[in-house]
């Protein structure tokens, strides 16, 4: 076998494309692995650089590799794609992970650590709890509604249906459905609980991390938003600045430019969404304070921007103030207002 210098690996449940080239760049090796023979099979080659896109199962493998003494980089799926010649095929992805991994000006996704992956983890199931609480409060409005029982909006209202329901002296809700809508309310104050144990963890993780109480102290960074920041930025050194920060959260104008013009649109939306969405909900919150009407920044922000924009360009500067804490691993000091 030809010396292996970079290898193109695509990932799957079962089945393993691999893609390597000497130093030259010549084809060494093309083959297909199973997952049981991954681990044996790498064991054997010396070190090398492995390029993997940055998927579900993506940081596993990379910490395996790297104990065998490999260097892997996990690379965005966006970026390997246009490196695939022509049919997409898990060959040619292999092919094209191990072009684009070799590339000077690629840009890589941070390998996290088993206790950082666990740590985002968590603010993957309070994110699905409250999607499930959501559609459970809907489906109990909706349900109930058919029968002329509305109450107001908001999740503090959904007591008084599960009261209705619980009164065995109104009958406006006929059987068999009536006990099908208490299991709901049932399953809606397990989720509640559940909900309330995963707050506890979190706030639990967040007393012994120092980024987390560093971005605490930013007006808009509640417990939830700073704990995710600390847990899924992993390396705020691979932005350049505050200002890549943002755009690689998707809370830039998208540009649309040829020949010298250049056209502002909405924000992008790429990156991570749930980072971004609590951003916005911060900002919106800083926004609907007593802060808001004592800024003159947010004031004249208010007075030029529509409702709905202001939170999305005060959530870009509460980004960029994020990485700046992270990086200097300080508290927030707020600028002295003119006399």
């Amino acid at each position: 076998m030809k010396k292996i210098s970079t290898i193109g690996l695509d990932l799957a449940k079962q089945v393993f494309e691999v893609h390597g080239t000497n130093s030259a760049g010549e084809v060494a090796v093309h083959r297909t692995l199973r997952r049981r023979q991954v681990l044996g099979w790498f064991a054997k080659l010396e070190s090398c650089l492995v390029g993997m896109e940055a998927c579900a199962t993506a940081h596993y493998w990379a910490r395996e590799l790297s104990a065998m003494g490999h260097r892997v980089r996990l690379i965005p799926p966006s970026y390997a794609k246009a490196y695939v010649r022509r049919n997409k095929s898990d060959a040619a992805d292999a092919a094209a992970i191990c072009e684009a991994v070799s590339r000077p000006s690629m840009r890589f996704v941070a390998n996290k650590t088993a206790e950082q992956q666990a740590a985002a983890g968590i603010h993957r199931v309070r994110e699905l709890l409250v999607k499930q609480r959501t559609m459970t409060m809907n489906a109990l409005r909706s349900l109930m509604a058919e029968f002329g029982i509305v109450v107001s909006e908001g999740p503090g209202h959904i007591g008084e249906l599960a009261a209705i329901l619980a009164d065995p002296r109104d009958e406006r809700i006929p059987e068999p459905l009536r006990t099908e809508l208490l299991q709901l309310v049932e399953t809606l104050r397990h989720i509640e609980e559940g909900l309330a144990a995963v707050d506890k963890q979190i706030l639990a993780w967040g007393r012994q991390n120092r980024t987390y109480q560093h971005l605490l102290t930013v007006p808009g960074y509640g417990p939830i938003l700073s704990s995710a920041m600390a847990a899924m930025v992993v390396d705020p050194a691979a932005m350049r600045s505050g200002r890549d920060f943002a755009a690689s959260l998707g809370l830039v104008p998208r540009q649309d430019g040829t020949g010298g013009k250049v056209k502002l649109g909405p924000i992008t939306k790429r990156g991570n969404g749930y980072l971004r969405r609590l951003l916005v909900n911060g900002a919106m919150a800083v926004l609907n304070s007593k802060r808001a009407r004592n800024d003159p920044w947010l004031l004249k922000l208010l007075k030029t921007k529509k409702r709905k924009v202001a939170p999305v360009a005060l959530a870009n500067k509460m980004a960029r103030i994020g990485w700046a804490l992270m990086m200097r691993q300080e508290d927030f000091r707020a600028m002295p207002r003119a006399a």
